[in-house]
C-alpha cells in the first residue's frame, strides 16, 4: 500500500492572504503541518502543492518537498488530484489542509486506517464527537450525520438534526482531512459541481450528491483551522516554549 500525502498550501486566501506563510510560534503554519505528516509512518511521501513561488521557497528553504500547480483551481481537491496524476504508483492520496496546523499523525493514521486493513473505499474523511454547547448554532463548525456504517448522510452549517424529540442521537464535527483512493480522487475531479455544495459551501457534498459514500473515521482530538486572524491568534496561544 503506497499513500501519498498532499499538503494543498493556496497563498490567495481571501480571509487572511498568506496565512500557510504565517508563523506560529518559530515556524510558519505549512511547516506545522508538513512535520507533522512527515511524522505519520503510513505515508509513503509528503509533498505541498502550491501555485505561488514564496510558499515554495519557504518550503524548501525548511528541507520539503514541494509541487507547482496550477493557480485556477478552485478547491484544494483539484489542487491535489493535479499533483496525484504526477504519482501513478500511489494507491491512495490524501488531502492534509495546510491551514490546520495542529493536526496530528495519530489523526492522519485514523484517516487511512481502513485502507491498511485491507478496505477500499471511495474515500475517507475525519470526525470528531460535537459537543453541543460548543459551535452546534456556529455555521463555520459543520456538522456531519452517519448511518450505521459510517457513512456520512450530510454535511452541513446548519444545527442538524433538528432535535423534536429529546432523544440523544450522534452528531459530529467534522474535521476537513480527506483521504481518496487514486482512481476515485481522478473521477471526483471531473464531476460536476452541485447544488446542496454550492449552497453550503462543501465541497464534500459534491461526492454525496453524485451517489457515492464516504466512510467517516473518528477522532477524540479536535483540530483548529485557522481562517482569520483570530484563529491565528488562538493558534499562537497554544504554543508552549
Amino acid at each position: 500500500m503506497k499513500i501519498l500525502a498532499v499538503i494543498p498550501a493556496r497563498y490567495g486566501s481571501q480571509r487572511l492572504p498568506g496565512k500557510v506563510l504565517l508563523h506560529i510560534g518559530d515556524r510558519p503554519m505549512v511547516q506545522w503541518v508538513y512535520e507533522a505528516a512527515m511524522q505519520c509512518p503510513a505515508f509513503s511521501k509528503v509533498v505541498v502543492a502550491t501555485d505561488h513561488e514564496d510558499v515554495a521557497a519557504c518550503v524548501r528553504g525548511f528541507g520539503g518537498r514541494v509541487e507547482m500547480t496550477s493557480s485556477s483551481h478552485e478547491t484544494g481537491t483539484d489542487r491535489v488530484a493535479e499533483v496525484a496524476n504526477r504519482y501513478p504508483d500511489m494507491d491512495v492520496v490524501v488531502n492534509v489542509q495546510g491551514d490546520q496546523p495542529f493536526v496530528t499523525s495519530e489523526m492522519l493514521l485514523k484517516l487511512v486506517q481502513p485502507y491498511l486493513e485491507g478496505e477500499t473505499p471511495e474515500m475517507t474523511t475525519l470526525a470528531t464527537p460535537l459537543d453541543h454547547n460548543l459551535g452546534y448554532s456556529d455555521p463555520n463548525v459543520v456538522k456531519v450525520l452517519c448511518d450505521r456504517n459510517h457513512h456520512a448522510l450530510y454535511f452541513s452549517r446548519a444545527s442538524i438534526p433538528y432535535f423534536r424529540n429529546p432523544e440523544t442521537v450522534p452528531v459530529y464535527h467534522h474535521l476537513g482531512l480527506y483521504a481518496f483512493r487514486r482512481d476515485f480522487l481522478t473521477s471526483y475531479a471531473q464531476l460536476a459541481s452541485t447544488p446542496f455544495e454550492q449552497c453550503e459551501a462543501l465541497e464534500q457534498l459534491r461526492v454525496l450528491e453524485h451517489g457515492f459514500k464516504i466512510r467517516v473515521c473518528y477522532s477524540e482530538k479536535m483540530v483548529l483551522e485557522v481562517n482569520t486572524s483570530e484563529d491565528l491568534d488562538a493558534a499562537k496561544a497554544l504554543v508552549v516554549y
